[in-house]
């Protein structure tokens, strides 16, 4: 089976290596920048993801370059711890999880890709731009390179993995709807600095309007050594103020906004200072997808932000995409028709995916810090005047149980790991 998905993202790439780990050994990625580089900025990979990294061997790699996450803590904006949870190993799982730069995840499985399914595995400028199945089965893909020239790629298998601004999903869909905006404004970076914490330590801090987001994604290289960090702040505008559309790499002047969160000073983060110590900050709208009534047509599938764009809340975007690319393998090597494996991995991750969009246009498990500053503007001495016994830890539990990704689930379910019987161990 020919097999071909569009976006070397980090979804794209890891159901290549679970495509080929099942035995699939025609598997092509088309990308659609002349030069694949490692950019962007930080992510956290839940551990339900990194099992699938182990399962496929390439968790360790990723150890090498990231920050196993050891807690996770949420403060007002007045430095008032509001809830600390331990993460990964701490928290009972029997996997990490992992902070890390988007661009070094992406050179790690950029780099196994090619060692595994060969150097000519991911072609680049190639845009996937449409697609017509065929009758007989089969897609016929059109790809457009950045000379303006087009050619039609024939497959058995298209996988849309190209992003929150999907070309495969917008051929599937033309009257869906663009990204859709939550009337926050985001600026992010990365920065050289000191560990803060025990240097293993996600914080979010903030109120209703503001929002700040650190953590390290390096280790010290010796004591007393900086690590990389990064950074995120956010801040509710009025709609309709900046453009209505996702935008990754637009620069900002840092000055332009840091006056907006000159208060997040603590006694072991210094928010402004971070900032002012990057090399550049990005800005763009903080936005999703709409729910889509179906992932599939025909021989097409979506996977990823191309299916589920969510808002960054409860660090699930990267985490699900890697999941969806390793359920999608499974369901083709037990579904001997195509047709049944595509609805049987839509009918498996379509549900929970919705769900946790929707739960995060409600803030996901951010929503403590919402609900601190609603209850106690000016701050609080003591956090169980706030919230009552056990209202902290059940927002975090049922959020995790939502995503099926609680330790009980992660730890017990059956792997996703499966290989065609016709091909040899």
């Amino acid at each position: 089976m020919r097999i071909t998905i569009a976006g070397a993202g980090i979804g794209g790439l890891t159901a290549a290596l679970s495509l080929h780990a099942a035995g699939f050994d025609e598997v092509t990625v088309l990308e659609s920048v002349p030069e694949i580089a490692p950019i962007g900025v930080g992510l956290n990979i839940l551990p339900n993801a990194i099992r699938e990294f182990d399962e496929l061997g390439v968790a360790d790699r990723l150890l090498e370059v990231a920050v196993a996450t050891g807690s996770l803590s949420y403060y007002n904006r007045f430095g008032s711890l509001i809830w600390n949870e331990p993460r990964g190993i701490g928290a009972g799982y029997r996997w990490p999880q992992l902070s890390i730069h988007r661009g070094r995840l992406q050179r790690v499985l950029l780099d196994v890709v090619r060692e595994r399914l060969g150097p000519d595995a991911v072609v680049a400028d190639s845009r996937v731009v449409g697609f017509e199945n065929r009758a007989a089965g089969g897609v016929d893909a059109h790809v457009l390179r950045g000379d303006g020239s087009t050619r039609t790629v024939t497959t058995d298998l298209l996988v849309g993995a190209d992003g929150i601004h999907s070309a495969v999903r917008a051929a599937m869909h033309p009257c869906d709807g663009g990204p859709q905006w939550n009337g926050l404004l985001v600026w992010r970076g990365s920065a050289w600095a000191p560990p803060f914490l025990d240097g293993r330590t996600m914080v979010i801090a903030g109120d209703r309007g503001r929002r700040a987001v650190v953590y390290p994604m390096s280790v010290p290289s010796a004591p007393g050594e900086p690590v990389l960090m990064n950074w995120a702040v956010a801040r509710r505008v009025e709609v309709g103020t900046v453009p209505d559309r996702a935008d990754w790499n637009r620069p900002a002047d840092p000055e332009r906004f840091l006056p907006h969160f000159a208060d997040l000073v603590f006694d072991w983060l210094d928010v402004p200072a971070l900032v002012r110590s990057a090399d550049r900050a990005l800005e763009y709208p903080m936005v999703d997808r709409d729910p889509l009534p179906s992932w599939t047509a025909g021989r097409v599938t979506l996977l990823g932000d191309a299916a589920h764009a969510m808002n960054p809340m409860g660090s699930n975007g990267g985490t699900q995409s890697i999941v969806d690319g390793r359920v999608l393998a499974r369901a083709l090597v037990e579904h001997a028709d195509p047709d049944d494996a595509l609805l049987a991995y839509e009918n498996e991750r379509r549900p929970p995916m919705t769900a946790l969009q929707e739960a995060n246009r409600r803030m996901g498990p951010e929503v403590v810090i919402d609900l601190a500053d609603e209850r106690a503007p000016a701050g609080f001495a003591d956090v169980c005047e706030v919230f009552p016994h056990g209202e902290l830890a059940r927002i975090s539990a049922s959020y995790a149980t939502l995503g099926s990704f609680d330790p009980d689930t992660v730890n017990s379910r059956p792997s996703n790991a499966v290989q065609r019987w016709d091909t040899p161990a």
